[in-house]
């Protein structure tokens, strides 16, 4: 049994509990405790919101006091009990599920953004891999996640003198997170290791508490290895791309290891985004072995159990190699494996044998998973177009790529006030389950006490955003009279409007910049005033998102805007919540169709916030008139002046609609129409787009089927993953013998009848599927229907015919036979893409 390292310092007695409380990472989102550590070190407490820092600082004559303090002691019991809860109850997956039999799932991702005590994540992608893990503890659902360790983290940020970006990268002190060392049996450090070339590689593995949930992760930085493998984990995002393969490997194969060397049985292997797809390689190299399989069954057997989830809206976002690159460190391992490298250059690229082409970690992702998902609806079209090169002649709609929408976890995002607001309407289980009756009680909040909550929301913001930008402006010098305007910028009564994200091209940060002085006019409205906070970092190499940010800090240091416009600096979590907290309506600006979701938007939803977005990604399933509004017309453009055109539409949206709807008061001071909107935003789409609406999609529409069908192929000695292999074996041997021979298509009072002659060469019938086929027009779906064997073929060996009878709404000239390969294991295409039509 593995056990941890759970007591890193020695506490009195009495207060040993509070080891466990403070490694427990539940603390990001659930303040029942908050009290606890506030007692503690109210300064330190305010200033980090970590109790792990707080009680690692806090001096032992301290703890002494409290260790003999009842009312303290009383705090620590209450908080133990709540916890102790917590654990124990079944959760929504332990009631709902209870007989699914699901082993486990492992969450796999390059990052992890579960609050600033942990600081493992760059972006959304991190955040969102965050959130899925506390989803997963409050669901009760049975998830382990799997990630990096990182020596620094992602860029922190200061603005100099000139408004320009700084990059610092802050050194990650082990002690300072609330992790672990994970231990065997004896004692000693768990460790796995891969073999690279000339060398083997040791990897560390740490464990974070996330309420029910453990996240492992990996760490290079052991002094046995070299100083070059030691820097493999030095930086999130760093490097070049030998650094990222390495990470990759690590990531994929080191982190199946370390399952298997922690005991740890999980039927799902969820991989987020493509950069953990080694770890479909090797789960079925560890199959293999143990089962005395060869690499095709094996990854017919496992495959099915493996989950993709693509976040990527450009090719340009698919991490790729170079052959040379990927043979280096992969030449010995398909010898393992039992396969020529050729073969597995061939998982990762379009063209298998175009031995030019670098190798794609998204296509070997997609072929080493039965189950692949975009994080959109539109995201899922976005994503059939990127991968329809995989499967060719296959029509769009088929491309087998599903879509579940992100969501947030809601209590990570809330505010207290509305946590209170919600739990006083909803109770305090509301995000604990199913979310389909909070709509009704949410509507039932009268508009007078929306506002009060808006307003409160807003002032909260205002006040702790000014220390925040005095700070600020004393790091880079400012004078005294720029230091005399932030003491009392903002207003919390003024229409606060939020921009924060990534500055990069495509998210257009500038749009609103794009007509500075009609901006202005905007802002400075002494009747209707409005107020902009802005944030976002650009990545070090990418010049022109600094250029984007010098844009937007010289704007607002115009004297006649720096009580109006707020440029804060190093935009991370902790700042993301606030001011999710607090603007009135959050605004977004990409070009369409490049965000593949965007989940910033979706944090202001809970707390009464207002959504102004690009039709693009998950508001363009969201919106409608009465929630808020929307830039754009739906469609991609490509048009030079598009951006000009959006620019216009948005500032004309602000100004004809968005500031009068917010000062057009009734009698007693209050927006009706305003908080109508609001009103809708938070009953209809705060529950939905939250992660317990995602995870119980991915619980039920994705982690239990693909289960099932794992458990299908993997029991009686693999039997029928040997038979999958042997049956494509057959296709990939006889498919260039399978034709069409002739086609016969007549109609009557009952439909359309159609007969073909195929030759099948040494397949059989039912190793193939023939299907009659009409594309979808004038807003009707596709028809494909199966048609059926009638017969073989009068006079020759491998001939067969097949007819079936379709309705006649449709001219008969519409309809084309295809045929497939077939089989009832197999998801196709997914598995198997060949395709042949006639004529």
């Amino acid at each position: 049994m593995i056990r941890r390292v759970l007591q890193p310092r020695r506490l009195p007695p009495s207060l040993e509990p509070m080891n466990e409380l403070a490694l427990d990472a539940r603390w990001t989102w659930s303040h029942a405790a908050d009290a606890l550590w506030h007692a503690v070190d109210e300064s330190l407490w305010q200033r980090t919101e970590s109790p792990w820092l707080v009680l690692q600082r806090a001096s032992q004559q301290r703890l002494v006091r409290l260790a003999a303090d009842a009312t303290f002691l009383e705090l620590l019991r209450v908080a133990v009990q709540e916890r102790e809860a917590y654990l124990l109850a079944p959760g929504w997956y332990g009631e709902v599920h209870t007989d699914a039999g699901l082993s486990g799932i492992a969450y796999f991702s390059l990052e992890f953004g579960l609050g600033e005590g942990l600081p493992l994540y760059a972006g959304g992608l991190g955040i969102l891999a965050g959130d899925h893990l506390k989803a997963a503890s409050d669901l009760g659902v049975p998830l382990v996640g799997m990630g990096l360790l990182y020596q620094r983290g992602y860029l922190r940020q200061m603005l100099d003198a000139s408004g320009a970006q700084q990059a610092f990268f802050p050194y990650n002190d082990t002690t300072g997170l609330p992790i672990a060392p994970t231990t065997d049996p004896a004692g000693d450090w768990l460790q796995v290791e891969i073999a690279l070339p000339g060398r083997s590689l040791r990897i560390r593995i740490w464990e974070a508490r996330i309420g029910c949930v453990t996240l492992y992760l990996l760490d290079t930085n052991d002094p046995l290895n070299s100083a070059v493998d030691r820097g493999i984990a030095a930086e999130l995002y760093g490097g070049g791309p030998e650094t990222r393969l390495l990470q990759e490997i690590v990531l994929g194969i080191g982190g199946w290891r370390a399952l298997h060397a922690l005991g740890i049985e999980s039927e799902i292997c969820h991989m987020n985004e493509g950069h953990a797809a080694f770890v479909a390689l090797e789960r079925c190299r560890l199959f293999a072995r143990e089962r005395g399989l060869d690499f095709e069954e094996a990854l017919w057997a496992t495959r099915a159990g493996n989950l993709f989830t693509t976040h990527t809206p450009v090719p340009a976002g698919f991490d790729r190699f170079e052959p040379v690159l990927f043979g280096q460190y992969f030449a010995s391992y398909a010898q393992e494996l039992g396969v020529p490298l050729s073969r597995l250059l061939g998982l990762g690229r379009c063209e298998p044998r175009a031995v030019e082409e670098p190798f794609n970690m998204a296509y070997l992702a997609l072929r080493c998973c039965a189950r692949v998902n975009g994080v959109s609806k539109l995201h899922g079209r976005v994503s059939r177009e990127l991968f329809a090169s995989l499967f060719p002649r296959w029509p769009l709609a088929e491309v087998p790529v599903q879509s579940v929408t992100n969501g947030v976890h809601v209590p990570s995002w809330d505010s207290a006030a509305a946590d209170a607001l919600w739990t006083e309407a909803c109770g305090k289980k509301r995000w604990l389950g199913a979310v389909d009756a909070l709509e009704e009680r949410i509507e039932a909040l009268s508009d007078a006490a929306l506002w009060r909550f808006r307003t409160e929301g807003r002032r909260r913001m205002v006040e702790a955003v000014r220390p925040r930008l005095l700070e600020q402006l004393q790091l880079r010098g400012a004078e005294h009279g720029e230091l005399e305007v932030a003491q009392h910028a903002l207003d919390p009564d003024a229409l606060t409007l939020g921009f924060a994200r990534r500055f990069t091209e495509y998210k257009r940060p500038t749009l609103l910049l794009w007509d500075p002085e009609r901006l202005r006019r905007l802002l400075c409205n002494p009747t209707c005033p409005v107020q902009l906070l802005v944030a976002g970092k650009a990545h070090p190499r990418d010049v022109q998102g600094q250029e984007m940010i010098r844009a937007w800090t010289a704007f607002a240091r115009r004297p006649e805007l720096r009580s109006r416009v707020v440029f804060l600096a190093d935009y991370d979590m902790a700042l993301a919540q606030l001011l999710a907290q607090g603007v009135d309506v959050w605004i977004n600006t990409p070009r369409r169709p490049y965000e593949a979701c965007g989940t910033s938007g979706m944090k202001v939803l809970a707390n009464g916030g207002l959504n102004l977005s690009e039709l693009d990604g998950w508001w363009a399933e969201a919106f409608s008139p009465e929630v808020g509004w929307a830039l754009g017309d739906g469609q991609e453009h490509r048009e030079p002046d598009w951006d000009a055109r959006e620019a216009a539409d948005l500032i004309q949206i602000l100004e004809e609609e968005v500031v009068p709807a917010f000062y057009r008061r009734d009698a007693r001071g209050v927006p009706r129409g305003w908080t109508r909107r609001m009103r809708n935003s938070m009953a209809r789409l705060a529950p939905y787009f939250s992660t317990n609406r995602m995870l119980r999609q991915y619980v039920e529409l994705l982690y239990l089927p693909a289960a099932a069908d794992q458990r299908r192929r993997a029991t009686d000695g693999a039997r029928r993953a040997r038979a999958l292999a042997q049956w494509q074996r057959r296709i990939q041997r006889h498919w260039d013998g399978v034709r069409f021979l002739d086609l016969s298509l007549h109609s009557d009072e009952q439909g359309h009848h159609a007969r073909v002659q195929v030759c099948l060469s040494e397949l059989a019938p039912e190793e193939v599927a023939v299907e009659l086929y009409a594309e979808g027009s004038a807003g009707r779906e596709p028809l494909c229907a199966l048609m059926k064997h009638a017969s073989s073929l009068e006079g020759s060996v491998h001939g067969h015919v097949f007819e079936t009878t379709v309705p006649d709404d449709r001219p008969a000239a519409s309809y084309t036979p295809r045929l497939r390969p077939a089989h009832p294991l197999a998801r196709l295409p997914q598995e198997e893409s060949r395709i042949l039509w006639y004529r």
